[in-house]
């Protein structure tokens, strides 16, 4: 889970590029079943709870129950833009948007052995910054349009290739990714590709779609 060393000191060259899987916006009665078969089915570094609409005790109901799933198959589990949930679970990390807590904040929380991963957008200063500050990862996007999330940023390859050229920290490529367009990305030095529509609303079920961009990223 990112990153590869808790100082993300490893040569970029060894690193494979790998799934970062995020919740769906909203959690059915199925998700729980979708979640292990989707863990199951092939490589995965995390699953990041985000529910941005929902209640404190229905993200720390299922984050109890990820972590009860996440934890056999050494998978990280982080809670978006939550790190006091994070804690109260007892969650592998947290994820934090430029307009959420502080990073120090975060850290506080989580512990220095948590994971804190934060969102950089479009925005090679925001990266640098978080880097400076100790995140253990930087997240850039939307890279494509997002059935998901519409995008109010949009992110350029080179931008992975920039940062991949420069820094240690492991980045995360978000926003519309698929089995289809993931080449680029991971060729570029993309160590983690977050997906969401492609995984959960795969036609064939989500072990199905992990198979797919596990497939993907191998033959980039």
């Amino acid at each position: 889970m990112p990153p590869n060393t808790k100082d993300g000191s490893r040569a970029k060259s060894a690193a494979r590029c790998r799934l970062y899987l995020i919740s769906p916006p909203e959690i059915g009665p199925g998700f729980l079943d979708q979640a292990a078969a989707a863990l199951a089915a092939g490589d995965v570094a995390c699953l990041q709870l985000r529910l941005k609409d929902a209640s404190d005790d229905e993200i720390l109901r299922v984050g109890a129950q990820l972590l009860a799933i996440t934890q056999p198959a050494d998978v990280a589990l982080l809670i978006n833009d939550r790190p006091d949930l994070a804690a109260q679970i007892g969650a592998d990390g947290t994820h934090i948007g430029q307009s959420d807590a502080s990073y120090q904040d975060a850290r506080d929380r989580v512990g220095a052995d948590a994971i804190v991963g934060m969102t950089c957008h479009n925005s090679r200063h925001f990266a640098m910054e978080a880097a400076e500050r100790g995140a253990d990862y930087v997240a850039f996007g939307a890279f494509f349009d997002s059935p998901t999330k519409p995008a109010k940023f949009h992110a350029e390859i080179d931008l992975l290739e920039w940062w991949c050229s420069i820094f240690e920290i492991p980045c995360v490529a978000i926003g519309g990714i698929t089995a289809k367009n993931c080449g680029p990305l991971v060729r570029a030095g993309a160590d983690f590709i977050a997906v969401v529509s492609a995984v959960w609303d795969h036609p064939e079920g989500s072990a199905a779609g992990v198979k797919a961009l596990n497939a993907a990223i191998a033959e980039a």
